[in-house]
């Protein structure tokens, strides 16, 4: 009994000089224990993934051989460019008509440098279609004909380009309201 304080005056000292109150300080290293839990959990996930990912990138190479050839079957076929969508316009008649169309052709993907300038094209396209089938009163149109339409938009689309030419047009819609 050398000491004549009271246990509770030496907590309440003791905590002033720490500057928590003592409650305060019994909770404070429970979250450092959660925290550092939480961080040895994270690093073992990630060393895990590391070493896992590594043991499944030695087998890469036979999927690379599948997709090479894969690549290789699909050479020369054409698919069908149709992002020119849908086109509804005006005739050139007092009562304007309407005239629906919706226009496709053949490219093909491999040639890169040229299914870009497509894709680029495809506003001048569109404009193309419009000033050309808009010229004409739907009594015209019916009179010039699906095949005579197409021609004529066809050498109009291989004049502005530059890097390929197109084969043949497609009229998936074709129709003349009015």
């Amino acid at each position: 009994m050398g000491n004549p304080q009271p246990r509770e005056q030496r907590a309440s000292i003791q905590s002033n000089l720490d500057g928590a109150p003592p409650a305060q300080g019994k909770v404070l290293p429970l979250l450092y224990r959660g925290l550092v839990i939480c961080l040895v959990v994270l690093a073992v996930i990630l060393i895990g993934g590391t070493i896992y990912g590594i043991s499944i990138s030695n087998a890469a190479p036979a999927r690379q051989d599948h997709i090479d050839i894969a690549e290789k079957s699909g050479e020369g076929e054409g698919q069908t460019f149709s992002a020119l969508g849908r086109i509804r316009l005006p005739t050139a008649d007092p009562q304007p008509g309407t005239v629906i169309l919706f226009v496709s052709f053949i490219y093909y993907p491999d040639d890169k440098a040229f299914s870009e300038e497509l894709v680029l094209r495809i506003a001048d396209f569109r404009e193309i279609i419009t000033a050309y089938v808009s010229s004409f009163s739907s009594s015209e149109l019916q009179k010039l004909g699906e095949e005579s339409l197409k021609d004529e938009l066809l050498r109009r689309f291989n004049a502005v380009l530059r890097l390929g030419q197109i084969e043949t047009l497609f009229f998936t819609d074709f129709m003349i309201i009015g």
